[in-house]
């Protein structure tokens, strides 16, 4: 279904804003196609945004999304390709608010970690680190220091033009990791959990868990409830049991997908530390397709898509390997697909109509 085929108002969706993976501009065939990482579920009016990767802003007016209708924002973890285009939204979103009275829109995402990660033991002399008086911002140190950066610009249009400030239209917030589950940035990154409410209103729960991506903790997928369907967004992971719990039959699993075959072929030539480190970062922190599809069969999730693909540019077909460990719907979709995650939607009725067509 694409971006211009709206869901009926009572069924929930999402649309991929964006579907590639990783810090970079894709080249290749099919550059350009696949814009950094975001999702936004839509929820009759309402609209909530997960992760803000780069084109996320453009890709919201393609989709017919506007802004005044985003309600709250997710970063599952706060890595660049996830965060980037955070100023975007803040620094030109807040020109697309014209109700004075409208609610802040918050933005929930990872605190600071207090302690930097390790160095890898692949390192002959451990490297210094960027800011070491406050190396690690979290979610608001982060939001807050990204408008500041744009203080000139954004004090010319609430002085000169009378615009509202941006600080009255957005909240971040930290989202806090419950006491008592162990949880330690280096020494316990993703301990086994209960999932855990991050958000409520009238239409949607959100529960959050952690998992498991190494360096950066911490790092959550979210679902999404609501009256008539779930969705769980994996964030970036390796086979994780948390996430599992979390998308315990959950009506669809947006979960992240990489070509190790590529990462070896990317780094073949390459004979330097940087190159291993980077190999090594790739297995422990991600998943394959076939990882993924064995992820929705243990949750019994009733559909899968794939986002978040490394690379942005390979053969569709790499992604469909998810099928040999899935039995159930999959998903490969584009920038702008529009997926439903009604409870209807992936019915046995339902999945015998599509089959017919």
């Amino acid at each position: 279904m694409s971006a211009t085929t709206p869901a009926p108002d009572s069924t929930p969706y999402v649309v991929t804003l964006g579907t590639a993976g990783g810090p970079r501009w894709w080249k290749g065939p099919g550059q350009g196609q696949r814009a950094g990482i975001a999702t936004a579920v839509v929820v009759g009016e309402a609209v909530y945004l997960v992760d803000l990767g780069h084109g996320v802003g453009r890709n919201l007016m393609l989709a017919g999304l506007e802004f005044p209708r985003i309600r709250s924002i997710f970063l599952t973890h706060l890595h660049s390709d996830h965060t980037i285009d955070l100023a975007d939204i803040t620094v030109f979103g807040f020109m697309q608010i014209t109700d004075p009275a409208q609610r802040p829109i918050r933005i929930l995402g990872p605190g600071n970690r207090g302690v930097l990660p390790l160095v890898s033991p692949r390192a002959q002399t451990p490297p210094d680190p960027l800011f070491p008086d406050n190396p690690t911002l979290g979610t608001t140190e982060m939001v807050r220091t990204l408008l500041h950066a744009y203080s000139t610009d954004l004090n010319d249009r609430v002085l000169d033009a009378l615009r509202p400030s941006p600080l009255d239209h957005f909240r971040a917030e930290d989202i806090a990791v419950p006491t008592g589950s162990g949880f330690h940035p280096n020494e316990n990154p993703t301990p086994t959990m209960e999932p855990f409410e991050v958000y409520r209103d009238e239409l949607v729960t959100v529960n959050a868990t952690l998992v498991q991506h190494p360096p950066i903790a911490p790092a959550f997928a979210f679902r999404f409830d609501t009256a008539h369907g779930s969705v769980t967004i994996s964030g970036d992971t390796a086979p994780c049991d948390n996430l599992v719990r979390l998308a315990r039959d959950t009506d669809l699993l947006l979960h992240e997908a990489i070509d190790f075959d590529w990462v070896h072929r990317s780094y073949a030539h390459q004979a330097s530390e940087v190159a291993r480190a980077s190999i090594d970062h790739h297995h422990k922190s991600h998943t394959s397709p076939e990882q993924a599809g064995e992820i929705a069969a243990r949750a019994g999730a009733h559909a899968l898509a794939l986002h978040h693909l490394v690379p942005g540019t390979a053969d569709p077909e790499v992604w469909r390997a998810a099928e040999n460990t899935f039995g159930g719907p999959l998903h490969v979709p584009n920038d702008l697909d529009i997926i439903p995650f009604s409870r209807s939607a992936y019915s046995v009725a339902a999945l015998a109509e599509q089959a017919t067509r």
